[in-house]
């Protein structure tokens, strides 16, 4: 048996003295295993890395096997995540996220997905608000899907501010005023009407990150035992030092452009 599809790598883990088992998120066969050849070796070890995409082709004797990959590089992206420390623990995250899709079952909104989010991870704020879509698109392709279109308790669609801690359901300012402390803050990237022109601040993803991890653990982690990566909050950590960092350099500037008059 035989198959060609897309790939992203995911992860390498070595198998003997040379070859290395690679996991892939295909677009049409899920997420795979194969095994590689000379893996470990100096050649194929620059493409073998996380992030990177890859034409594969699968061969195994019958469909259950493990098989063997041949893979060739369409856009190595590593060379650049790996430079930046968001980016490092974005990949990792990412990929632990996608092993929560079960083995060999194709999910082709969520490779493209995340095609789209490796591709534009560079700068450190976007790429949080990719990563929490991203959470967002897992939980209702694993079937827990947040209904953020319309309020829970009237059906409006406008002025959603809140989501349900239980139902996962949005809710409008004015009918969540009398609990507002008891729900959660739905940042405004994820509303409906979110102009992208509007912007975002540091506790707007901060508020996405509470939302998007909350869900996850109770409906996806926490029932197969598990926590949220060590990557996850190394991501964000690091995204919110990147933002300090940047706004400190902002008022510098704009203290050594307007001294103060003597």
């Amino acid at each position: 048996m035989e198959w060609t599809d897309d790939g992203i790598v995911l992860g390498v883990r070595r198998h003997g003295e040379s070859s290395a088992i690679v996991e892939l998120l295909t677009r049409s066969h899920g997420r795979h295993l194969g095994l590689v050849r000379g893996g470990t070796g100096s050649r194929m070890r620059p493409l073998l890395q996380p992030g990177n995409s890859v034409s594969a082709l699968w061969r195994a004797r019958l469909d259950e096997h493990l098989g063997t990959y041949a893979l060739e590089g369409t856009r190595m992206r590593a060379a650049s995540l790996l430079a930046s420390s968001h980016a490092t623990y974005g990949v990792t995250h990412l990929a632990a996220l996608a092993r929560l899709l079960p083995e060999r079952d194709p999910h082709e909104a969520i490779f493209a997905m995340l095609e789209r989010t490796l591709d534009d991870f560079d700068q450190a704020g976007g790429a949080a608000i990719h990563l929490i879509r991203f959470e967002l698109a897992m939980l209702s392709e694993l079937g827990f899907g947040l209904d953020l279109s319309a309020c829970a308790a009237t059906g409006a669609t406008g002025d959603l501010i809140y989501v349900s801690p239980k139902s996962g359901g949005a809710v409008s300012r004015q009918a969540g005023e009398p609990w507002r402390d008891r729900l959660l803050p739905l940042p405004p990237f994820l509303r409906v009407t979110h102009d992208e022109q509007d912007g975002w601040s540091e506790q707007d993803l901060l508020d996405g990150f509470q939302l998007t991890g909350r869900f996850l653990l109770r409906h996806v982690l926490e029932p197969r035992g598990q926590g949220h990566s060590d990557a996850r909050a190394g991501f964000i950590n690091a995204v919110v030092r990147k933002r300090t960092a940047a706004i400190a350099d902002g008022a510098r500037v704009m203290a050594e452009l307007n001294p103060p008059s003597t």
